[in-house]
């Protein structure tokens, strides 16, 4: 069989200009100038375990050991813990009211409050940001939020990659991926054995929606009739601004006390409280023989939750998908809960207890 052959010439006598990859849609020397542009954001952001010099390169690079007596960070045996999230449709809300300076901080939150639940301390966070078109002067307020977000998790922004894709986003679209990676020594990792019948749940208040339930958010809004930009006195803002609030960042929270309870195992379990709401997440960080029991009156949400319901759905649908006011939840052995919550004090937190665990199978009961 004869090779296949491909012919090159055209069937016309018209000549076709050389396209350059500028002409396709991708300027790759603004791509250059946005790595620059985005330098000092990142570098606010590093400690003393990040090789600064290596900024450009194909890699960012992080010393896990340092043995600097100033800085004296080192591990026994450590157990690396690596967890990868988005923003979700938030995203569009954001590029609706032109506001794009709290993604960033929402993108870093899903990410480092997923990773400390198993007692994880956050070392580095990396970030991907698709776009329609590289504009400057709009996205970096994102990884400006990026770099902030880092910076209260204590973790360095140490890389990321911004796609220009106009084939595959319309104009003005933009999407964000975050990738976080911490460490926890072996002998102190949480997991759902340590959980025993008669355990306390102490919850750290939520901001708001978060950002899980967005695609819902979206519908009721829009079938309602709502507009972002209206005040209303229930929420005493914006409904723009009570949606645009940023998720909260955990961590100070969480090391506060696991570093107070080095040797002790105070903390039998932590759960981030994001989609599927109160029920799904508390169940991952309980074993097959327990139930937690939770009080209903023992927490108000905020007023945004109660606000959404009435533009269309029900309170039991609300109670699957979004964190009804409760962001974070620590499972606590009963003699060391007046000392962890002293503590959550001290660190800013209002924690609540709601409830406590049972002999069960595994579920979440709200009475």
């Amino acid at each position: 069989m004869p090779a296949m052959t491909v012919n090159t010439k055209t069937n016309n006598k018209r000549s076709h200009k050389a396209l350059t990859y500028k002409e396709a849609g991708v300027d790759v020397s603004a791509n250059t100038r946005w790595v620059a542009a985005i330098e000092s954001a990142m570098h606010s952001t590093y400690g003393p375990r990040v090789f600064k010099d290596r900024h450009g390169g194909f890699a960012g690079q992080f010393r896990l050991d340092f043995d600097e007596q100033l800085f004296r960070k080192n591990y026994r045996r450590p157990v690396l813990v690596g967890c990868t999230d988005g923003v979700g449709t938030k995203v569009l809300l954001a590029i609706e009211m032109g506001k794009l300076d709290t993604i960033g901080i929402d993108l870093v939150a899903m990410n480092v409050n997923d990773l400390i639940t198993c007692g994880a301390e956050p070392l580095f966070f990396l970030d991907y940001l698709a776009v329609h078109k590289l504009d400057p002067e709009h996205l970096l307020q994102v990884i400006e939020g990026i770099a902030a977000g880092c910076r209260e998790a204590g973790c360095a922004l140490l890389g990321g990659e911004t796609a220009e894709m106009p084939d595959l986003y319309r104009k003005g679209d933009l999407d964000l991926a975050g990738f976080a990676v911490g460490v926890v020594e072996l002998r102190r990792t949480i997991n759902p054995s340590l959980v025993q019948n008669g355990d306390i749940v102490v919850a750290l208040p939520s901001s708001g929606v978060h950002s899980n339930g967005y695609t819902l958010v979206r519908k009721l809004v829009a079938q309602a009739g709502c507009k972002l930009s209206q005040h209303y006195d229930e929420l005493g803002e914006t409904l723009g601004e009570a949606l645009l609030r940023p998720t909260r960042i955990y961590v100070n929270a969480v090391m506060s006390v696991l570093r107070c309870y080095r040797r002790k195992q105070v903390i039998t379990g932590m759960a981030h409280i994001t989609g599927g709401g109160l029920h799904e997440n508390i169940a991952r960080a309980l074993p097959e023989e327990c139930d937690i029991v939770l009080r209903k009156a023992s927490w108000t949400p905020p007023p945004i939750f109660d606000f959404l319901r009435r533009l269309g759905t029900t309170r039991g649908e609300m109670f699957k998908v979004f964190n009804m006011g409760l962001g974070y939840v620590f499972l606590v052995r009963p003699f060391y809960v007046d000392g962890v919550c002293r503590i959550l004090r001290r660190a800013g937190e209002n924690p609540i207890l709601i409830g406590r665990v049972e002999r069960g199978r595994q579920r979440v009961r709200i009475e």
